[in-house]
């Protein structure tokens, strides 16, 4: 039977002194977001007069309706999961492919790659040598650029490719490679599959990303049945902010509305990105680090 050190009074107060300042940061971490919550479902008046504090004043869900009253919606959260799904799925290919070569020794123009690809995070062509070649590649108005347009990420290319060098070592691939394994199929057979952490953090990171795109969808997407929900639910805020044609009763009203649907938006936009958090939480701290650290 395994007896437990009794703990001593030192450390007994630096256990609850440490447990009460990370208990009251993450106080305040989460009241900004518990808000929102019950702001969403409060009395407007209420919260301008900034009454609401702790519960929900006046509960309504007046907010919640009136966004999803509107069709467009649906067909928004449709596009948006769409272009973040296969979006990301293009994203941790292409950049796990660039990675793995530049992380072998004997690639004889690795460096050379890796200085053009650096140069790319400093400088790039612009917004309006982008939109000529988007159109020239015929991409405009359609699904795929805003799939292929942030296809690769400087940044995550470059945590990959160390993650890659720290913990797939040159040994493995010439084990391989004896018993008749090509570039491919290590590449898939092998590397990929030690490669979870590092590919859990990189789907949190080109996930969030596309999830959040707004501006090539406001840029390239003329057509509003492709727009992601991030325009839809901006173009939704601004129509119930302009102001009403009539008497004072129907532009307060108007205002009321667009306070609940403001706070409602947020969680709207919000939700399934904190939902899918804590199913890769457990890989993303070790991912970073290894990604980050060696090399």
């Amino acid at each position: 039977m395994v007896k437990h050190k009794k703990q001593s009074r030192a450390d007994l107060a630096f256990d609850i002194f440490n447990y009460t300042i990370l208990g009251l940061i993450g106080l305040m971490v989460l009241y900004p977001l518990y808000f929102i919550i019950i702001a969403s479902v409060s009395d407007p008046v209420a919260i301008n007069a900034g009454r609401l504090s702790f519960y929900p004043i006046g509960f309504n869900l007046k907010g919640y309706q009136k966004i999803f009253e509107e069709t467009r919606i649906w067909t928004a959260y449709y596009n948006t999961i769409f272009y973040t799904v296969v979006g990301t799925a293009v994203n941790i290919i292409l950049t796990m492919m660039i990675a793995y070569p530049l992380s072998r020794k004997d690639f004889f123009a690795g460096k050379a790659i890796m200085a053009f690809i650096m140069f790319t995070m400093y400088f790039s062509g612009g917004m309006i040598p982008t939109y000529l070649l988007v159109q020239s590649l015929h991409l405009y108005n359609t699904p795929w650029v805003m799939i292929l347009l942030p296809a690769i990420n400087v940044f995550n290319v470059i945590i990959a490719r160390t993650n890659i060098k720290g913990n797939i070592p040159e040994e493995m691939y010439e084990a391989a490679s004896i018993d008749g394994c090509t570039h491919f199929g290590f590449f898939f057979r092998m590397l990929m599959p030690l490669s979870k952490s590092i590919i859990a953090v990189l789907v949190l990171y080109y996930g969030v990303a596309h999830w959040n795109e707004f501006m090539n969808g406001l840029i390239y997407l003329r057509d509003q049945s492709l727009q992601p929900l991030q325009i839809v639910l901006r173009n939704i805020l601004l129509q119930s902010q302009v102001s009403a044609m009539g008497d004072i009763e129907s532009v307060l009203e108007m205002q009321k509305a667009a306070e609940l649907i403001k706070y409602g938006l947020i969680l709207v936009s919000t939700l399934p990105i904190l939902l899918v958090y804590p199913f890769l939480q457990k890989y993303f701290v070790k991912g970073v680090m290894v990604g980050s650290v060696k090399g």
